[in-house]
């Protein structure tokens, strides 16, 4: 599994097991054959041409570190993320942070918040998160214009994240990009 977190994550889960009484070739093993989790750093392309991964990530340090792996991974290329809020309080807590965190990307696509189980928070929309992003290529869209607003030819590596119902747009999207 790729990124510096899922080494982190291997260690705890080492230490844990560890602790349990697990030989080391027990340990060992597991890690070898684990396969992952669904949504978490999914990566569904993975040409010279285009790269296109899907995580879950819903939170600013999650974020941070899909981001950080898909530059890590793919140095020098550039990074293009669809986001989709999960939770008006979460975005209204973590405003700041989703900034930061998104504006490490080289273009972002915001869609609307994804309300779950809220109703909306007056003066907390994708909008007002999507201005205080620093970087210059941002957009908002919303989810049934984001896959036709894709130019295949003008993706290099693109990064879908969220905890709505952004996973509905995977199988579109890797069919745009594989036209």
């Amino acid at each position: 599994m790729p990124g510096l977190h899922n080494v982190e994550n291997a260690v705890a889960a080492f230490a844990a097991v560890d602790q349990l009484g697990l030989t080391e070739e027990e340990i060992r093993n597991g890690l070898a054959t684990y396969k992952g989790v669904k949504r978490r750093f999914d990566v569904h392309i993975n040409t010279e041409d285009v790269v296109y991964i899907d995580d879950y990530a819903h939170h600013p340090t999650e974020i941070s570190a899909c981001i950080g792996s898909v530059r890590e991974l793919f140095p020098g290329r550039r990074v293009k993320g669809i986001f989709q809020p999960h939770l008006f309080s979460r975005t209204k807590d973590h405003m700041s942070e989703f900034a930061t965190s998104l504006s490490a990307l080289d273009e972002v696509t915001l869609l609307d918040i994804y309300p779950a189980r809220e109703e909306p928070i007056p003066g907390i929309t994708s909008s007002v998160l999507l201005d205080k992003i620093t970087i210059a290529q941002k957009e908002l869209r919303n989810k049934q214009e984001v896959v036709d607003s894709l130019s295949p030819a003008e993706i290099d590596v693109l990064l879908t994240m969220g905890a709505g119902d952004i996973d509905q747009l995977v199988s579109p999207i890797k069919k745009k990009l594989a036209s």
